[in-house]
């Protein structure tokens, strides 16, 4: 299945739960993988919807950051 069929299929699902009036749909928060500009580590950062950037510490090496 390729992935224009697999949301194709999504938002079927989506439809068909809507239509019941048995599902809510809630938008959750972003979460940003982004690597430290200084030692390059990965890291994964949760930004509430609606934001773009975000303050964050380094797990490895404790700098504190910004997301892009």
């Amino acid at each position: 299945m390729d992935k224009k069929a697999m949301r194709e299929e999504a938002e079927r699902l989506m439809r068909e739960a809507m239509a019941t009036r048995n599902v809510t749909v809630k938008q959750g928060d972003t979460v940003i993988n982004t690597t430290c500009g200084k030692c390059g580590a990965p890291n994964k950062v949760k930004a509430p919807k609606g934001v773009s950037r975000v303050a964050y510490v380094c797990k490895e090496c404790g700098a504190k950051q910004e997301t892009l």
